[in-house]
């Protein structure tokens, strides 16, 4: 329709005019130049052509805008994990000159075992974690948990004999007769070791988590001189104490949520953890699962879900190894839990390293009380308790701004005045 309203328009242009009379012949050649008046039909056709295609614009911006927000409605999804993770590989990369980013076996005590080290500045402090479980590897909840402390400190996470991807090394079988708190501890002190030499340090930070801190202090203990200061995320102190009084703890919170199953499953335990007595797995697998249930293990949770939702992100596994990243923890457990229940640091009280301690409120893992009592009697050169009162378990992954902030503000001052920082720029 438009284009046969533009040709009656042309033809309506073409009409001739009529003569002009001698009085009003033109005084120069420049009347031939103006144009005929239109008459109104043509303004009409003209008037209705212009309305048209600013109604027609018109739809076609509304369908445009439409269109947009659509999509704006729709994010758009990684096709796949492999996608997802490339995206978080390409994310965390280090991209400073002077960083370090690396993963790599190591022979530690006569078998493979997997070592991460990231970095912004190869100058800035190493930090040795030790996790806990046993077998519960963090390497794996690093990428969205500890992505900020590389930023201050060169991070080395390492998968302890029997957890994460040095699980996956080695035949099970072999490994098993190996898992004991002497060997772990073996391993320990070969990993801080290696460390040491192999980033030119004499002395590195270690920072333990749950069973990873029965490692830690005891690295505190027999090797203060490897240490700037020694920080336990919830501590282990006193084993059987600290069962029997989450137990406590966990039976009140069933009582107080009206939760009768809870009750009886727990009452079911009692005399639990009691001196000198076998604690079977089953019974410490029911304590924990109900206290995961109320709040002890994530606050304000009632399971560790999203914790581990980020372990199948993350990029150290591929698709075929994400499925298998917590075997360890569970083959593990069975086999240290028969000297882990006793475990008694009660009696130790004077440490040659600054000692800091980093205590969830709502803990029913590492009673957090407990620990601080301990630690109310600790002598060292110097100390800290850390609450975050908004944590179970896991702080640095509950209140990681928090924690964050926690480390950068007690690690770095001592690694200030050891001259262990990068030059001032």
């Amino acid at each position: 329709m438009v284009a046969s309203w533009t040709m009656q328009r042309g033809d309506a242009a073409r009409v001739p005019a009529p003569a002009p009379t001698r009085s009003e012949v033109p005084m120069s050649s420049r009347v031939e130049n103006v144009p005929v008046p239109a008459s109104p039909r043509a303004r009409m056709r003209r008037t209705f052509q212009a309305t048209l295609a600013t109604l027609l614009a018109g739809i076609a911006l509304f369908a445009a805008s439409k269109a947009s927000a659509a999509a704006d409605a729709a994010p758009a999804k990684p096709a796949s994990r492999a996608e997802a993770v490339a995206l978080i590989a390409e994310a965390r990369r280090i991209v400073t000159p002077a960083g370090i980013e690396r993963e790599q076996k190591v022979r530690i005590g006569g078998i493979e075992q997997w070592i991460s080290i990231r970095g912004n500045h190869r100058a800035n402090p190493v930090l040795l974690v030790i996790h806990g479980g046993p077998g519960y590897t963090s390497m794996p909840l690093a990428w969205w948990n500890a992505r900020t402390w590389e930023e201050f400190f060169t991070v080395v996470h390492w998968d302890q004999r029997a957890a994460g991807r040095t699980h996956l090394l080695t035949d099970p079988e072999v490994v098993a007769p190996t898992l004991t708190l002497d060997r772990m501890y073996a391993d320990t002190e070969e990993v801080a070791a290696w460390v040491r030499g192999e980033l030119a340090r004499e002395r590195i930070f270690v920072l333990g988590h749950s069973w990873g801190t029965y490692l830690g202090l005891r690295l505190a203990l027999e090797r203060p001189g490897w240490l700037h200061a020694y920080v336990g995320v919830a501590q282990i102190t006193d084993m059987r104490e600290n069962e029997r009084r989450n137990w406590r703890v966990i039976l009140d919170r069933a009582h107080r949520a009206g939760d009768a199953d809870a009750v009886a499953a727990l009452e079911a335990l009692a005399p639990y953890a009691a001196p000198g007595a076998e604690v079977p797995m089953e019974h410490i697998y029911t304590q924990r699962r109900t206290g995961e249930r109320l709040g002890g293990t994530l606050a304000h949770r009632d399971n560790n879900r999203a914790e581990s939702a980020m372990v199948r992100l993350a990029p150290e596994y591929d698709d075929a190894g994400i499925g298998r990243a917590w075997d360890g923890n569970a083959f593990a457990a069975p086999y240290l839990f028969r000297e882990i229940i006793d475990i008694d640091f009660s009696g130790e009280r004077s440490f040659d390293v600054p000692m800091l301690m980093f205590l969830g409120r709502h803990d029913t893992i590492a009673h957090p009380g407990l620990v601080a009592e301990w630690f109310e009697g600790v002598e060292a050169p110097g100390k800290r308790l850390v609450w975050f009162e908004e944590s179970a378990h896991s702080p640095m992954t509950e209140e990681p701004g928090r924690f964050l902030l926690s480390l950068v503000g007690e690690l770095r001052p001592i690694a200030e005045r050891a001259g262990d920082v990068p030059p001032p720029r």
